[in-house]
């Protein structure tokens, strides 16, 4: 059962003022292979799971992009958990669907 949501915003910075957006990808990919439920939206990506599960997935994204050579990396973390009940993203959003 989910107990966690989690939405991260990751903005890295480049060596070279490339374009963020590849790096961004490699960062969801991290998080598409983890197999957790999640869910890009614009400006950030949330994520069901186990609180530990989904932070160690974004300690991945960050230790990713600094092997791509990113030098600095901005994480944003927004983080909704629950014990007594499944905490997921269509709950929450049913009524504007």
């Amino acid at each position: 059962m989910a107990e966690s949501l989690v939405s991260i915003q990751i903005i890295p910075t480049t060596k070279n003022g490339e374009d963020s957006i590849p790096f961004v990808d490699e960062a969801i990919q991290i998080i598409e292979q983890s197999g957790v439920s999640y869910q890009v939206n614009p400006l950030e990506t949330t994520m069901e799971g186990e609180l530990a599960e989904l932070l160690n997935i974004i300690e991945k994204m960050n230790e990713r992009l600094h092997e791509l050579g990113c030098p600095s990396i901005i994480s944003q973390v927004k983080i909704y958990s629950r014990k007594d009940k499944q905490a997921s993203m269509q709950d929450l959003t049913k009524k504007y669907r």
